[in-house]
């Protein structure tokens, strides 16, 4: 879709970019599993999303390291390449332009050296910077990461002592054009102080939960219909916004309930166990803490009398020692995703996507709407033979892993496969699922079934992070398969108990354990099918 016409006046541009995005919103709303179109159906509509926090320029120096030096025991490196990019809420802004966003960036930096690099790198990038306010009294913050061989040696702040009063009322008064007219509001609060006094002021009259539309003040103009995201070290300060998202980190989230988080593996329940006091002490109306190498857990409201209902995403980590910023990638990819619609879920999904780009990178680096369709359709040939599945499997074993197995259709997948392939893998360590080929789909539910390929089925599995192995089995039952793997867990979906079941023989006899989990009627793929034959809608891609 083309850019709007630099002839139109703001009211018309305004009112078709609203348009092209209600259209984007009407086709995304059912969609629940990733594919490679999704990163440029977001892109289209070109959202204006703002951006609101904390400019950091990050520095990365990097060199050799061959002697010490003679006044204590410290390395000398022998710096060979300097690299500056944007960090903090700019590295947000960043990513949102990649993707595809109109990005509107306020913030404060200073007259100095740090602040002209980083307003050349946003401008570069299309970032609006207009909205930015340099002051002479201003420093602004740079962090140098001295590095060597791939290992961060030393870093280096350099930050300012004081934020100036008159600095914070410059871009307090920039904050209604800037958030006029956005599809998404993102608060980058990272406790440096751009976003205290009268910002904080600003933001909460023009995007807090009060105020009379009809007067024109308040947040009648802004917040009606505008996504608001808080990305902050102290979550629990915006909660009286009510945003509609808070994306707090593993020690962000700990703040929030005035205690300690456990390490590595018990994070995740820990959150889960927590989930209705995350929901009240951030004010948001969905949580989604992201957890580094343990992925993600959106919490979100269920109704009276019921726990929060939950979502995981799995994260795709590498040995790396130098990445930094995966998490504003994650917001970045969260926020234009929910601000065009789709559903939490899936945007939760798409962003876990996006972070696992970046994360595999050095130094502070963005994800683009290329790179991202790139990553998702790299899953599109990642259906294995048996062979190479056992192979991986036997890896996973010796490495101590717990495989879990199940098998399925997957046809036209939906929130109902989702929540349930997330139960199955933590049952183990490594999910492998089995995709019924087409024609054996036929033989068990009629000649128009399919509706998508096995081919694309296995994409869109392959792309959940939950899932770590796809294979496509052709036999009446996965028997053969589970002899095959011998795998510790296998997993079903439905009313069923294992004594129904052909497969539970085999897996007793090698050694496993038979699981039944969840079953969900209400999103069964017939009922959606029968939505979609109701409505005259059809399956988007």
């Amino acid at each position: 879709m083309a850019r709007l016409s630099n002839q139109e006046g703001p009211a018309n541009q305004e009112g078709r970019a609203n348009q092209e995005g209600l259209s984007t919103q009407a086709s995304l709303s059912r969609q629940e599993g990733l594919a490679d179109w999704l990163p440029g159906r977001l892109a289209e509509p070109h959202p204006v999303i703002t951006v609101i926090g904390d400019s950091i320029l990050d520095g990365w120096w990097d060199g050799t390291i061959e002697r010490f030096c003679r006044e204590a025991p410290a390395p000398v490196v022998q710096v060979q390449r300097r690299d500056f990019a944007p960090g903090g809420a700019a590295n947000t802004a960043m990513n949102l332009a990649a993707m595809g966003a109109d990005v509107r960036f306020v913030s404060l930096v200073g007259e100095d050296q740090g602040g002209q690099t980083l307003l050349e790198q946003l401008t570069a990038a299309g970032v609006d910077v207009s909205h930015v306010v340099s002051h002479a009294g201003m420093t602004t913050t740079t962090k140098f990461r001295v590095s060597s061989g791939g290992q961060v040696m030393l870093r280096l702040d350099d930050a300012a002592d004081e934020v100036p009063a008159d600095g914070l009322r410059q871009v307090a008064a920039a904050i209604p054009q800037a958030v006029r007219g956005s599809s998404a509001v993102v608060l980058c609060d990272y406790g440096s102080g751009t976003l205290e006094g009268a910002v904080r002021e600003a933001i909460y009259e023009h995007l807090g939960p009060q105020g009379d539309a009809s007067e024109g003040n308040g947040p009648a103009i802004a917040r009606q219909d505008t996504l608001v995201v808080v990305d902050a070290h102290y979550p629990g300060r915006w909660a009286q916004l009510n945003p509609d998202l808070a994306t707090p980190n593993a020690q962000e989230a700990a703040r929030l309930l005035g205690t300690e988080f456990p390490g590595g593996a018990a994070r995740c329940p820990f959150v889960e166990a927590h989930a209705e006091q995350f929901l009240r002490t951030s004010g948001a109306a969905a949580v989604v803490v992201t957890l580094d190498r343990e992925g993600t857990l959106t919490i979100r409201p269920q109704g009276e009398a019921q726990k929060p209902a939950t979502h995981r995403t799995w994260a795709r980590p590498q040995a790396e020692k130098q990445a930094s910023g995966a998490g504003d990638t994650f917001v970045a990819a969260l926020t234009i995703a929910r601000a065009a619609g789709l559903p939490l879920t899936t945007s939760v999904d798409l962003a876990q996507a996006a972070a696992d780009v970046v994360v595999h990178r050095p130094g502070t680096s963005v994800c683009t709407t290329d790179e991202l369709a790139k990553h998702l359709r790299g899953f599109a040939d990642t259906a294995l033979t048996d062979a190479e599945l056992a192979l991986q499997v036997e890896e996973h074993r010796r490495e101590g892993r717990r495989i879990v197995l199940t098998n399925g259709c997957f046809d036209v997948l939906h929130r109902g496969h989702t929540r349930y392939l997330n139960q199955a893998k933590q049952l183990g360590d490594v999910l492998v699922v089995a995709l019924n080929s087409d024609s054996s789909v036929r033989k068990l539910k009629g000649p128009d079934r399919p509706v998508n390929h096995e081919a694309d089925r296995a994409a869109v599995i392959a792309a959940l992070s939950c899932v770590d192995h796809v294979t496509v089995f052709d036999t009446p039952t996965p028997i053969p398969l589970i002899d095959l793997l011998r795998p510790d867990v296998y997993a079903k979906g439905g009313d069923y108990t294992p004594e129904m079941l052909q497969e539970t023989q085999a897996v007793e006899r090698n050694g496993g354990i038979v699981t039944i989990l969840d079953y969900v009627p209400e999103h069964s793929t017939t009922a959606v099918l029968e939505r979609i034959r109701s409505t005259g809608e059809t399956p988007q891609g």
